[in-house]
């Protein structure tokens, strides 16, 4: 996705038409109009504005592949090894808590696909839900959000592996979205 599409998606997201986007950071709506065709670039100050508001980072802006993190790591794990217990809901939980054990927070994360617009006229007529259901049985690992040492790391645990994603920019853990997933933080944490 360029810098235009990803903008429009995440104003719209937020529920903003143009006008009101441009009254809330200062610019006039003919300007957001050319960013979101791609025929320009808000300044820095812009940006940070912009990514503030809608809760997105400047780095998924700004980034063609739409990757956010970096030096990922991933190793085998034997999941059934692992036990619930504590605050942990499963054994998913189990296994990201005995990894990270020393980390300052845990969050849980809740993943869902960013839909297309095919994808959600599909929703929409033929059962609601079911574009959501059709992509959590394609991917029911758990995902987590772990805060230790001022970095922040993306992890995905799955059937048989773990895997770790440095954060190059620090994410609210309430909402945040890295290519086409929209990440929001569980009701519990772990730590």
């Amino acid at each position: 996705m360029t810098f235009g599409e990803k903008l429009r998606e995440a104003r719209k997201d937020a529920g903003l038409s143009q006008e009101e986007f441009a009254e809330k950071i200062g610019v006039s709506r003919s300007a957001v109009a050319k960013w979101e065709s791609d025929r320009g670039l808000p300044d820095v100050g812009n940006l940070k504005v912009i990514a503030s508001l809608l809760n997105i980072s400047i780095d998924y802006l700004l980034d063609d592949d739409s990757r956010l993190t970096f030096n990922e790591t991933r190793e085998p794990i034997d999941l059934e090894s692992y036990t619930k217990s504590g605050k942990c809901r499963d054994k998913k939980d189990a296994a990201c808590f005995a990894k990270y054990a020393e980390a300052d927070a845990i969050y849980p994360l809740i993943r869902r696909k960013k839909q297309s617009l095919l994808e959600k006229t599909v929703d929409f007529f033929v059962q609601p839900g079911i574009v959501q259901i059709a992509d959590y049985m394609n991917d029911s690992d758990g995902y987590y959000l772990v805060d230790k040492g001022g970095k922040q790391l993306l992890i995905r645990v799955g059937q048989d592996f773990i895997s770790s994603s440095e954060l190059a920019s620090r994410v609210d853990p309430k909402r945040f979205v890295i290519g086409n997933n929209v990440f929001s933080k569980s009701t519990y944490q772990l730590i």
